[in-house]
């Protein structure tokens, strides 16, 4: 009855293991196969508008600024509404 028991449970631990490291191999060759298929070219990205002139890029860090500020006041803000 415990010689069974132990074998039932070998074979579980045998097979998970079998499984898991199938299964690894398998989704690194769909990932390569996948990489194939897409051309490099496509930006699956967001579009992004990154600043290309010097104004532009003191405008943004104006923002930036600008946002900080008005974030570090809402956590005093809520700071000074807790105590």
């Amino acid at each position: 009855m415990a010689l069974d028991v132990l074998i039932w449970v070998g074979l579980a631990l045998a097979a998970g293991f079998i499984g898991y490291f199938g299964r690894y191999p398998a989704k690194i060759l769909l990932d390569k196969i996948l990489k194939k298929q897409s051309s490099p070219d496509e930006d699956t990205g967001p579009p992004r508008d990154l600043p290309t002139t010097p104004e532009e890029k003191v405008a943004r860090s104006q923002l930036k600024v600008e946002k900080k500020k008005a974030k570090q006041e809402a956590k005093k803000a809520k700071k000074a509404a807790k105590e």
